[in-house]
Protein backbone atom coordinates (compact mmCIF):
# COMPACT_ATOMS: atom_id res chain seq x y z
CA UNK A 1 0.00 0.00 0.00
CA UNK A 2 2.79 2.41 0.86
CA UNK A 3 4.45 1.76 -2.51
CA UNK A 4 1.19 2.40 -4.34
CA UNK A 5 0.67 5.66 -2.47
CA UNK A 6 4.18 6.75 -3.40
CA UNK A 7 3.55 6.02 -7.08
CA UNK A 8 0.37 8.10 -6.95
CA UNK A 9 2.29 11.03 -5.46
CA UNK A 10 4.98 10.69 -8.12
CA UNK A 11 2.36 10.71 -10.86
CA UNK A 12 0.72 13.79 -9.38
CA UNK A 13 4.10 15.52 -9.14
CA UNK A 14 4.79 14.77 -12.82
CA UNK A 15 1.50 16.45 -13.75
CA UNK A 16 2.23 19.49 -11.58
CA UNK A 17 5.65 20.15 -13.10
CA UNK A 18 4.53 19.64 -16.71
CA UNK A 19 3.98 23.41 -17.33
CA UNK A 20 7.47 24.12 -15.96
CA UNK A 21 8.97 21.49 -18.25
CA UNK A 22 7.23 23.08 -21.23
CA UNK A 23 8.46 26.55 -20.19
CA UNK A 24 12.00 25.17 -19.82
CA UNK A 25 11.94 23.75 -23.33
CA UNK A 26 10.55 26.96 -24.81
CA UNK A 27 13.23 28.97 -23.01
CA UNK A 28 15.83 26.56 -24.40
CA UNK A 29 14.90 27.64 -27.91
CA UNK A 30 15.69 31.23 -26.97
CA UNK A 31 18.66 31.16 -24.59
CA UNK A 32 20.02 27.65 -25.21
CA UNK A 33 18.98 24.29 -23.80
CA UNK A 34 21.64 23.94 -21.11
CA UNK A 35 21.28 27.48 -19.83
CA UNK A 36 17.51 27.14 -19.60
CA UNK A 37 17.80 23.78 -17.85
CA UNK A 38 20.31 25.09 -15.31
CA UNK A 39 18.06 28.02 -14.47
CA UNK A 40 15.05 25.82 -13.82
CA UNK A 41 17.24 23.44 -11.81
CA UNK A 42 18.19 26.33 -9.55
CA UNK A 43 14.51 27.16 -9.04
CA UNK A 44 13.49 23.61 -8.17
CA UNK A 45 16.46 23.26 -5.82
CA UNK A 46 14.81 25.79 -3.47
CA UNK A 47 11.59 23.84 -2.92
CA UNK A 48 11.62 22.64 0.72
CA UNK A 49 10.42 19.51 2.42
CA UNK A 50 9.05 16.25 1.14
CA UNK A 51 6.96 17.99 -1.51
CA UNK A 52 10.15 19.56 -2.85
CA UNK A 53 11.76 16.11 -3.15
CA UNK A 54 8.83 14.82 -5.17
CA UNK A 55 8.67 17.88 -7.43
CA UNK A 56 12.43 17.83 -8.08
CA UNK A 57 12.26 14.16 -8.97
CA UNK A 58 9.36 14.80 -11.33
CA UNK A 59 11.12 17.68 -13.08
CA UNK A 60 14.27 15.63 -13.63
CA UNK A 61 12.20 12.64 -14.69
CA UNK A 62 10.95 14.81 -17.56
CA UNK A 63 14.18 16.64 -18.39
CA UNK A 64 17.26 14.51 -17.68
CA UNK A 65 18.61 11.90 -20.07
CA UNK A 66 17.55 9.40 -17.40
CA UNK A 67 16.17 9.68 -13.88
CA UNK A 68 15.16 6.38 -12.32
CA UNK A 69 12.55 5.53 -9.74
CA UNK A 70 12.95 6.17 -6.03
CA UNK A 71 15.61 8.81 -6.60
CA UNK A 72 15.92 11.44 -3.86
CA UNK A 73 17.54 14.81 -4.56
CA UNK A 74 18.07 17.11 -1.59
CA UNK A 75 17.34 20.79 -1.04
CA UNK A 76 19.72 23.22 -2.73
CA UNK A 77 21.17 20.65 -5.14
CA UNK A 78 21.74 21.91 -8.70
CA UNK A 79 22.33 19.99 -11.91
CA UNK A 80 23.92 21.96 -14.74
CA UNK A 81 23.64 19.43 -17.60
CA UNK A 82 20.44 17.76 -18.78
CA UNK A 83 22.57 14.92 -20.17
CA UNK A 84 23.13 13.62 -16.63
CA UNK A 85 21.79 10.18 -15.69
CA UNK A 86 20.61 9.01 -12.28
CA UNK A 87 19.76 5.35 -11.76
CA UNK A 88 17.10 3.80 -9.51
CA UNK A 89 17.44 4.23 -5.78
CA UNK A 90 20.22 6.84 -5.86
CA UNK A 91 20.34 9.40 -3.06
CA UNK A 92 21.80 12.90 -3.52
CA UNK A 93 22.10 15.07 -0.42
CA UNK A 94 21.57 18.79 0.04
CA UNK A 95 23.60 21.53 -1.65
CA UNK A 96 25.37 19.37 -4.21
CA UNK A 97 26.47 20.63 -7.64
CA UNK A 98 26.47 18.06 -10.44
CA UNK A 99 27.60 18.36 -14.05
CA UNK A 100 28.05 15.69 -16.72
CA UNK A 101 27.55 12.71 -14.45
CA UNK A 102 26.05 9.25 -14.32
CA UNK A 103 25.09 8.10 -10.83
CA UNK A 104 24.65 4.36 -10.48
CA UNK A 105 21.89 2.39 -8.80
CA UNK A 106 21.67 2.84 -5.00
CA UNK A 107 24.65 5.22 -4.89
CA UNK A 108 24.80 7.65 -1.95
CA UNK A 109 26.02 11.23 -2.44
CA UNK A 110 26.39 13.17 0.82
CA UNK A 111 25.70 16.87 1.29
CA UNK A 112 27.86 19.52 -0.34
CA UNK A 113 29.47 17.20 -2.90
CA UNK A 114 30.68 18.71 -6.17
CA UNK A 115 30.92 16.55 -9.29
CA UNK A 116 32.00 18.78 -12.20
CA UNK A 117 32.20 17.61 -15.78
CA UNK A 118 35.68 16.10 -15.51
CA UNK A 119 39.06 17.65 -14.74
CA UNK A 120 39.31 19.86 -17.82
CA UNK A 121 35.97 21.63 -17.86
CA UNK A 122 37.76 25.00 -17.89
CA UNK A 123 40.93 24.79 -20.05
CA UNK A 124 43.80 27.16 -19.19
CA UNK A 125 43.49 29.07 -22.47
CA UNK A 126 45.73 29.55 -25.47
CA UNK A 127 49.47 30.10 -25.35
CA UNK A 128 50.42 33.69 -24.67
CA UNK A 129 47.04 34.57 -23.20
CA UNK A 130 45.65 35.86 -26.49
CA UNK A 131 42.14 34.74 -25.52
CA UNK A 132 40.24 35.44 -22.36
CA UNK A 133 39.64 32.44 -20.19
CA UNK A 134 35.86 32.80 -20.41
CA UNK A 135 36.06 32.65 -24.22
CA UNK A 136 37.88 29.31 -24.31
CA UNK A 137 35.46 26.46 -25.21
CA UNK A 138 34.67 24.20 -22.29
CA UNK A 139 35.44 20.50 -22.36
CA UNK A 140 32.88 18.24 -20.68
CA UNK A 141 33.80 14.69 -19.69
CA UNK A 142 31.37 12.28 -18.08
CA UNK A 143 32.07 11.23 -14.50
CA UNK A 144 30.67 7.84 -13.50
CA UNK A 145 29.66 7.07 -9.92
CA UNK A 146 29.32 3.31 -9.67
CA UNK A 147 26.51 1.25 -8.26
CA UNK A 148 26.29 1.31 -4.46
CA UNK A 149 29.16 3.79 -4.19
CA UNK A 150 29.27 6.24 -1.28
CA UNK A 151 30.66 9.77 -1.68
CA UNK A 152 31.41 11.54 1.61
CA UNK A 153 30.40 15.06 2.53
CA UNK A 154 31.99 17.96 0.62
CA UNK A 155 34.08 15.72 -1.59
CA UNK A 156 35.05 16.99 -5.05
CA UNK A 157 34.87 14.22 -7.64
CA UNK A 158 36.49 14.93 -11.01
CA UNK A 159 37.07 11.30 -12.09
CA UNK A 160 34.97 8.16 -12.05
CA UNK A 161 34.39 6.10 -8.89
CA UNK A 162 33.91 2.33 -9.14
CA UNK A 163 31.12 0.10 -7.86
CA UNK A 164 30.80 -0.39 -4.09
CA UNK A 165 33.59 2.14 -3.46
CA UNK A 166 33.77 4.80 -0.73
CA UNK A 167 35.21 8.31 -1.07
CA UNK A 168 36.00 10.00 2.24
CA UNK A 169 34.62 13.36 3.33
CA UNK A 170 36.51 16.29 1.86
CA UNK A 171 38.48 14.16 -0.58
CA UNK A 172 39.40 15.43 -4.05
CA UNK A 173 39.22 12.71 -6.68
CA UNK A 174 41.40 13.45 -9.72
CA UNK A 175 42.11 9.89 -10.86
CA UNK A 176 39.62 7.03 -11.35
CA UNK A 177 38.89 4.97 -8.25
CA UNK A 178 38.56 1.22 -8.92
CA UNK A 179 35.71 -0.99 -7.73
CA UNK A 180 35.53 -2.03 -4.07
CA UNK A 181 37.95 0.63 -2.83
CA UNK A 182 38.15 3.22 -0.06
CA UNK A 183 39.81 6.48 -1.11
CA UNK A 184 40.61 9.48 1.11
CA UNK A 185 42.71 12.63 1.07
CA UNK A 186 43.76 15.41 -1.30
CA UNK A 187 44.32 14.11 -3.87
CA UNK A 188 42.32 11.00 -3.06
CA UNK A 189 44.31 7.79 -2.72
CA UNK A 190 43.08 4.25 -2.25
CA UNK A 191 43.85 3.09 1.30
CA UNK A 192 42.04 -0.23 1.45
CA UNK A 193 39.46 -2.41 -0.24
CA UNK A 194 35.80 -2.96 0.61
CA UNK A 195 35.71 -6.40 -1.02
CA UNK A 196 35.07 -9.23 1.45
CA UNK A 197 38.18 -11.22 2.25
CA UNK A 198 38.21 -14.69 0.77
CA UNK A 199 39.11 -17.51 3.11
CA UNK A 200 42.37 -19.30 2.27
CA UNK A 201 41.97 -22.77 0.78
CA UNK A 202 41.91 -25.57 3.39
CA UNK A 203 45.23 -27.22 4.12
CA UNK A 204 45.06 -30.92 3.30
CA UNK A 205 45.61 -33.32 6.17
CA UNK A 206 49.15 -34.54 5.68
CA UNK A 207 48.46 -37.63 7.81
CA UNK A 208 46.11 -39.01 5.17
CA UNK A 209 49.03 -39.36 2.78
CA UNK A 210 51.22 -41.31 5.22
CA UNK A 211 51.25 -45.16 5.24
CA UNK A 212 49.34 -46.88 7.99
CA UNK A 213 51.90 -47.75 10.68
CA UNK A 214 49.46 -48.52 13.48
CA UNK A 215 50.55 -52.20 13.73
CA UNK A 216 54.23 -51.59 13.01
CA UNK A 217 56.31 -53.36 10.37
CA UNK A 218 55.36 -56.89 9.26
CA UNK A 219 57.59 -59.75 10.36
Amino acid sequence: MRGLFKRVLQGLACLLVAPCVLACRVAGLVIGRQRAFAGWSQGFSLLPGLSGCYLRWAFYRWTLAHCGRDVEIGFGTILSRDTAEIEDGAYIGAFCVLGEVRIGRDALIASGVSIPSGRHQHPPGTAGGSRKRKDVPQSHQRVEIGEDAWIGERAVVMASVGRHSVVGAGAVVVQPIPDDSVAVGVPARVVRTTAPETAPPPVPDQRSSLPNQEHGPHA
